[in-house]
Parts: structure tokens; C-alpha cells; sequence
């Protein structure tokens, strides 16, 4: 079965957080009224170091934090994976309701938009919206 969803490119990103704010603004109480980017589904990790950007997408909620801690390696340079974690969790205030801790986000694509927002956002292209085979 084909489903839709969101690909990133990393090298692309150039750390203009135009999906952060758009999809901040789509999530507003009132669509598209004042912005909070604490409400958006997906934040942009920069590395200050070597001037790396990564998009992340909010995913699914956990009600307990990971056991392992693991790292992950860019140009060299050790991360600690809660980076770039797509998970709300009880340890991390990412992808929570801003009003409302306790209620996660998760990435809902924009709903019936034909593109999400941040794709249709992207100028660098950095995000795609793509259809691929969902993983049994």
C-alpha cells in the first residue's frame, strides 16, 4: 500500500524555519491569525558549530522516555538523539500544545490541503512530499 509523506533533505535546508512558522500560523486557533511556533509540527535543529540544519516532524506521542541513549554522527560531530527525535515525551517539551502541555502534536500533513504547508513553504526544497511504499 502507497502512502503520502513528507522527505527531507538536510543539505537543502538552509535554516529559514519558513515551514516553522507556516505551519505554525495553518495550527493557529484561528488559521492563519497571529503565529506561535511553539504550536508547529516541525522545528528545525540547528547545529551553530558547522552551520548544519536538520528538519524534524513531529511524529507520535510516547508516555515514557526512551531507555537508550544513543548518538548520532554529522560532519563528525556526536549528537545526542533526542535531537532529532520526532516523539513528544514526558522529558521533552517539543511538539506539546503550548496552552495545553499535556495534549501532543503530531505532523497531520495539513489535512485535505493538496500539499502540506511546509512542502508548498520549502523555497530551498529541502522538504518533498512523496509516496512510497508503507513499510508491514
Amino acid at each position: 500500500m502507497k502512502i503520502k509523506t513528507i522527505r527531507i533533505d538536510a543539505s537543502k535546508c538552509t535554516g529559514c524555519r519558513a515551514c516553522e512558522m507556516i505551519c505554525s500560523a495553518f495550527h493557529a486557533e484561528q488559521k492563519y491569525s497571529i503565529a506561535n511556533p511553539k504550536r508547529a509540527r516541525i522545528n528545525v535543529f540547528k547545529d551553530e558549530e558547522n552551520d548544519v540544519y536538520v528538519p524534524v516532524l513531529a511524529g507520535p506521542y510516547t508516555d515514557v522516555e526512551c531507555l537508550g541513549r544513543n548518538t548520532v554522527t554529522i560532519n563528525d560531530k556526536e549528537y545526542g538523539e533526542c535531537s532529532f527525535c520526532r516523539a513528544s515525551c514526558p522529558t521533552r517539551v517539543l511538539f506539546k500544545e503550548p496552552d495545553a502541555p499535556e495534549i501532543a502534536l503530531k505532523c497531520d500533513m495539513c489535512g485535505d490541503e493538496p500539499l502540506p504547508m511546509c512542502v508548498k513553504w520549502c523555497m530551498a526544497g529541502a522538504l518533498t512530499y512523496v509516496e512510497r511504499e508503507e513499510a508491514s
